[in-house]
């Protein structure tokens, strides 16, 4: 194909992703210098549109960042009045005293959010400060200077054919070039990953994890409406099949937020974490409180769950990486749009301060040095060692010992057990399908539980059928002969939105189908798929989920 000649704009700083990070960003530049040029380029159809989490917000990067925030109308009209831990058996549950736990996991001082909702308000505050936020632009390519340095990005080409050819409707985009690049995508972005693997800025750390998070919104009996009611559980359905738990939050409008996160480091390849979701509705504490309400909306996303030891680089000629790009989730606390916001602060203050000193296209150090040094790392630094125990231990055991080891943090700033290391990426850690007997999971009964095509259009994702796959195999007969031999498909069960399947037909070779326009963004494919063989690329933009306030 021949060159494509695209436009090119010029800004003092890109920000990739409208999330929480880039619009932090944004915001903290032009409170800085209202003079410097600001672009936010967003796939999403809307701003929002993409942005699915808990929510508690911890307000704490919003006071540094907009103080005066409530006065402004900030969406945070739900605070936490009620905060509970349940840790679940088939028929029953124990209450986990809260007295025990170290300080810093008291909800007090937070509220149950839409961070869609948020984000939708902090892209208001931005305009009205004179940055340009461009939704509908997914950024498909990095531009590179002439020294090696990140330059820009594409933004908004359209069109491609299925064979990845321009068709009749082709639009080139446009390349948006910046002094320096913020790279704000979320959970494994497809450009910060590109980034991370070309200035090997992993390298040192720890293998990152991750969980997958899915959520329905319902509208429940006001009878059962507690507002300001925080509940977290653990342990069944999972049980030892993996690590993870459940969130259930009261917000306004008798709406309740039901969440369930599995970690994707389990060893089970038989293990289908949407059907756990769908099973954990049926104990009869969560069946009670949703009977005679409806699920309103569905979606997932996968989440960084590595912490202080696996964050990598974040910064490189050009270019920073900003908060999920680089994992800066609280795992214990399951929090992480905070330490967003305040990364998105601290790399706007080194950016302007490069830019006032006429610098251009070099790293950021400053940022790092904040980042690591200032209260984010500090956040981090105190829950190391949950994950890793987590993983390692158990359930039972990580409580007693994640606990004491928090406290210790908390109190002395130290642990006896030092960092403790996470070992296997989440691909590794998938064993062959041999080693693992196959789980029976219940039937969804269309009340309480729902098949995922069904709950998929909940979220209400859409795709260009005529466009490229997103979703790219390397290697195009991995999937059948060695993830289908070896692993007994996993990727029919990882997927939360069902766009993975194996399609046997009589005498014929089993085949891998990509039913990509199901596909609600959330990367757990390219994070947990064994052979590492299928990469999560950005589709053109406006496409995938709509989700109305998650």
């Amino acid at each position: 194909m021949a060159e494509i000649e695209r436009e090119a704009m010029e800004y003092d700083v890109v920000i990739v992703g409208a999330g929480p990070a880039g619009l932090s960003a944004a915001i903290r530049l032009k409170q800085l210098n209202a003079d410097c040029s600001v672009v936010v380029l967003e796939k999403g159809s809307e701003v929002g549109a993409h942005i699915l989490s808990g929510a508690v917000l911890d307000p704490c990067g919003l006071d540094a960042l907009i103080p005066d925030w409530k006065a402004k109308g900030a969406p945070l009209n739900v605070p936490v009045i009620e905060d509970k831990f349940y840790a679940l058996g088939e028929a029953g549950q124990i209450r986990i005293p809260n007295a025990p736990m170290p300080p810093l996991m008291n909800n007090h001082g937070n509220y149950i959010v839409s961070m869609g909702n948020v984000c939708r308000w902090m892209a208001e505050q931005a305009e009205e400060m004179g940055v340009e936020i461009f939704p509908g632009m997914a950024c498909s390519e990095i531009v590179y200077g002439d020294k090696g340095e990140v330059k820009g990005v594409v933004a908004g080409e359209m069109g491609l054919g299925a064979d990845g050819t321009p068709g009749p409707n082709y639009e080139p985009g446009m390349e948006l070039h910046g002094k320096y690049v913020f790279l704000s995508e979320g959970v494994r972005g497809s450009l910060s990953k590109q980034v991370i693997a070309k200035y090997d800025l992993a390298k040192g750390k720890e293998a990152q994890k991750y969980g997958l998070g899915m959520k329905e919104i319902w509208e429940i009996d006001p009878a059962k409406h507690k507002e300001g009611s925080v509940t977290h559980t653990m342990g069944w359905p999972l049980g030892s099949k993996a690590g993870g738990g459940s969130f259930i939050y009261h917000l306004e409008n008798n709406q309740v937020y039901v969440g369930f996160v599995v970690h994707l480091g389990y060893k089970n390849p038989h293990v289908f974490p949407y059907m756990e979701f769908q099973q954990f509705k049926h104990h009869p504490m969560v069946a009670e409180l949703l009977k005679g309400g409806k699920r309103v909306a569905y979606g997932a996303r996968a989440i960084t769950e590595g912490g202080y030891q696996s964050m990598p680089k974040m910064v490189a000629p050009g270019v920073a990486l900003l908060g999920c790009s680089v994992g800066m989730v609280n795992v214990p606390r399951i929090k992480g749009n905070h330490n967003a916001m305040l990364s998105g602060k601290a790399a706007a203050e080194a950016a302007h301060a490069a830019i006032q000193a006429g610098r251009s296209g070099d790293e950021l150090p400053e940022y790092e040095t904040e980042v690591r040094e200032g209260a984010i790392g500090k956040d981090l630094y105190k829950v190391r060692n949950v994950k890793p125990l987590w993983s390692k231990f158990g359930l039972v055991a990580s409580l007693a010992i994640g606990g004491f080891d928090m406290w210790c943090n908390t109190l002395f700033g130290g642990s006896v057990m030092g960092t403790l290391g996470h070992g296997k990426s989440d691909a590794d850690a998938t064993e062959p399908a041999a080693n693992h007997k196959v789980i029976d999971y219940p039937k969804p009964d269309g009340k309480l539980s729902f098949d995922r095509l069904t709950n998929v259009a909940f979220a209400f994702t859409n795709h260009e059928e005529s466009q490229p796959a997103h979703l790219k195999l390397l290697d195009a007969s991995v999937p059948v002969g060695v993830n289908l031999a070896k692993y007994a498909g996993p990727s029919a069960r990882y997927c939360p939105a069902g766009v993975y399947e194996f399609v046997e037909e009589a005498g014929k070779d089993p085949r891998f189908v990509i039913n990509f326009q199901n596909c609600v963004h959330c990367k757990t494919c390219d994070i947990k798929d064994p052979s590492q063989n299928i990469v999560w690329t950005t589709p053109q933009g406006g496409d995938g989920p709509n989700y109305p306030n998650m």
